[in-house]
């Protein structure tokens, strides 16, 4: 009998490693971050044991998977279609550029790619700190066509970000207005501060705004912006840091409640 194959994946911003015989079937994984290895068959140890021995760094618990939570249960209740955690930084702007490339040659780089490239960013900052309790959620759609770029969800609350390509230029914020470079001010933190009511409404449950000006080369803050932090791509792991807000369980009845389609179809 050919030995089981090893397939990587990361799934909900979790790395894990499925273990599948020849014919396709799963017959473990293993959970880098809890450091198990999840059977679905007493009888398939020694063979996934011994096919994952080269990826094992250390003492690992071995065993049936765990009993699903109430999170998980809602989570694989979900149609496919209705689950936003799949959903890549800057989603809507990977479909939409999917769909229409535009010229191949512009006198101006394309806005819809740099709007991309500062969600992306923002969106890799964000999935490194994804597990252990902290939940990410990117591109969330809101009725109107405006998108939560990003929402973090943790025992410090809920935080809905706002990304902001900045590359190289000096940014000025005053609130409500947001400066980039020489170009006119916009008051652009009337719209973070209310996708982030918005998400609060459809959640029943406090969501703070956070811009973040991507790449910029320098950040002016004249006061204090009213509700709303202004973030460094740098700083945006030290909000998963944060605590004493939000119980365990709380966390993952509103990742799961945030993850459904139909929760944003209203606000």
């Amino acid at each position: 009998m050919d030995r089981p194959r090893v397939v990587p994946t990361r799934r909900h911003g979790r790395d894990r490693l499925y273990v599948c015989l020849p014919d396709g079937r799963t017959i473990a994984w293993y959970d880098r971050e809890a450091a198990r290895v999840n059977l679905l068959g007493e009888e398939y140890e020694e063979e996934a044991l011994t096919a994952l021995a080269p990826f094992l760094t250390g003492p690992v618990t071995v065993g049936p998977p765990p009993v699903p939570t109430s999170a998980d249960l809602t989570r694989l209740a979900l149609h496919p279609d209705d689950d936003l955690a799949p959903n890549r930084p800057g989603e809507a702007l990977l479909v939409g550029l999917d769909r229409d490339p535009g010229p191949a040659r512009r006198l101006r780089p394309d806005p819809r790619r740099r709007a991309l490239a500062a969600q992306q960013t923002v969106g890799g900052a964000l999935d490194r700190v994804d597990g252990a309790g902290v939940h990410v959620l990117h591109s969330l759609p809101l009725p109107g066509g405006h998108r939560v770029h990003h929402l973090l969800i943790g025992p410090g609350g809920l935080y809905a970000l706002h990304a902001l390509y900045a590359h190289r230029q000096r940014v000025t914020v005053a609130d409500p207005l947001v400066g980039l470079g020489r170009r006119a001010p916009e008051p652009l933190l009337h719209r973070v501060r209310a996708d982030a009511d918005r998400a609060s409404h459809a959640l029943t449950a406090e969501v703070r705004p956070v811009l973040v000006p991507v790449g910029a080369q320098r950040v002016t803050v004249t006061g204090p912006p009213r509700g709303v932090r202004v973030l460094t791509d740098a700083d945006v792991p030290g909000l998963a840091r944060g605590g004493g807000v939000l119980k365990p369980a709380d966390v993952e009845a509103l990742y799961a409640a945030a993850r459904d389609r139909h929760t944003w179809v209203r606000v």
